[in-house]
């Protein structure tokens, strides 16, 4: 009888794990395109059955307390710490879909799509009209 529960509670916790280490939720680290170094930690979370992400943490010193002041709408000068950068995507599948990630250097919109290639890699994709014309980043997950 206790080999069967304990059996149960571990097989639970397992599957409870694993679900978890599936999901696009959590924080991640953001890799700049150009130096290949970690630039920022994005928050991906849940609410009203959509994904949303913010940066929660800026690496570089010199960039703490910027601005998005190329930004329009109610990002226009927001600081770029705490900013929503993924707004409103939709599972699809596999796919998180049918939103948009705001990039806070240049203030732009694009349509995104996010998917998990590995339970701690994210690919991220901006594009603007159709997928081919964008730009691809991939995501770490940060582990607590």
């Amino acid at each position: 009888m206790k080999k069967s529960v304990v059996f149960s509670l571990v097989v639970f916790f397992s599957i409870v794990f694993n679900a978890q280490s599936q999901s696009v939720i959590g924080k991640w680290k953001t890799i700049d395109d150009e130096t290949g170094k970690p630039k920022s930690v994005v928050e991906i979370y849940e609410k009203s059955g959509k994904i949303y992400g913010k940066v929660v943490e800026i690496f570089d010193a010199n960039k703490k307390n910027k601005v998005c002041d190329e930004c329009s709408g109610d990002d226009k000068n927001k600081p770029i710490l705490g900013i929503m950068v993924i707004k409103g995507l939709r599972k699809d599948g596999k796919e998180y879909n049918d939103g948009q990630i705001l990039d806070p250097n240049n203030g732009k919109l694009y349509k995104c799509f996010i998917t998990l290639e590995e339970n701690d890699k994210l690919k991220v994709r901006g594009f603007i009209g159709i997928s081919l014309i964008g730009r691809t980043q991939y995501w770490y997950r940060i582990k607590n």
